[in-house]
């Protein structure tokens, strides 16, 4: 006897709407009806103007900072469970707070593992995202996360570019495995960089470890918040002999004068997907929709298909 498989609802939170949009198409469902009201302090309220009740429910927005995105997302994921959805999945394609994944010094949040308690709290019976921080963030929550890569956006985008004498590179240590992956599957030379921090967001020291001379080198990073490390290691890399030097960075953050840096550095490339909207266009940015992605996830969930062929690393 087959199980019936409910009715799926898609509905974005205010930030993400956009690309909400483009995965109901790819999905072949329309946006949810949502609307939000808004008190003269700040304070506001989302309401499904639909019933969501025995749906699967899909709740689509990145949690970027300000923190209002968070709180939009576990508002809409509490309105859904008090609607009697039968399943509510928070589909998060930037997971914010990440980087707050452990304590590196005394008396400091574990904010990841915080943010995962309250998206469970809130009604999240399923959670899919992509290109976490640290992949044993999955760890802190206690319903099914499905954690995507982007590499199955980037690599045939990469492979497509035919780049000669190409080199793999990570900018700091912590992505190192994130570049052995996309060397194996390029079969090409891997470098990485070693940066000392003076404080957050500020680089002392940064050093290479391997040799980029006559190479295309590509870099190779989850997040790309104020453009420091990558700039800094792009003009290294040119100093070092290297041909050109793109970068591929899933989620742009782009704060502070990152646009700026982004404009004077020697990076030729500056590849993202649209997990976070741009906050202005560059001629070095080229966005790759991670849209189809989420879409053909969020249809096998729904069918209760696998999901293991979207793992390519």
């Amino acid at each position: 006897m087959s199980i019936p498989i409910p009715e799926a609802k898609i509905f974005p939170c205010k930030q993400s709407k956009e690309l909400a949009q483009n995965i109901a198409n790819a999905f072949g469902s329309p946006l949810g009806n949502v609307i939000t009201s808004t008190y003269s302090d700040g304070e506001f309220q989302p309401s499904f103007e639909e019933s969501v009740r025995g749906s699967r429910v899909f709740i689509i927005g990145s949690t970027f900072p300000n923190s209002d995105h968070l709180m939009e997302m576990l508002l809409m994921l509490d309105a859904a469970k008090r609607a009697s959805a039968r399943h509510i999945t928070a589909v998060l394609p930037y997971f914010g707070w990440a980087r707050q994944d452990r304590k590196d010094k005394p008396r400091v949040p574990i904010a990841a593992k915080l943010v995962a308690k309250m998206l469970e709290t809130a009604g999240a019976t399923r959670i899919i995202t992509m290109d976490l921080h640290a992949d044993q963030i999955q760890g802190f929550f206690e319903k099914p996360v499905d954690h995507l890569f982007a590499s199955t956006i980037f690599l045939p985008y990469l492979k497509d570019l035919n780049l000669p004498n190409l080199t793999i590179a990570s900018p700091d240590m912590g992505g190192s495995k994130r570049a052995y992956a996309y060397s194996k599957a390029m079969e090409s030379d891997v470098v990485i960089c070693y940066k000392q921090r003076a404080k957050a967001n500020v680089i002392s020291h940064m050093e290479l470890i391997g040799d980029v001379s006559g190479k295309n080198v590509v870099l190779v990073d989850d997040m790309v918040d104020t453009a420091g490390t990558l700039t800094k290691a792009a003009d290294l890399m040119i100093e070092r002999g290297a041909v050109s030097v793109r970068a591929i960075c899933t989620h742009p953050i782009l704060s502070g004068n990152a646009y700026e840096r982004l404009e004077n550095s020697q990076l030729e490339e500056l590849i993202v997907t649209d997990s976070i909207p741009l906050r202005q266009e560059s001629n070095k940015i080229r966005v790759l929709t991670c849209a189809n992605l989420f879409a053909d996830v969020m249809t096998r969930v729904n069918e209760n298909k696998s999901i293991a062929s979207k793992f390519l690393m």
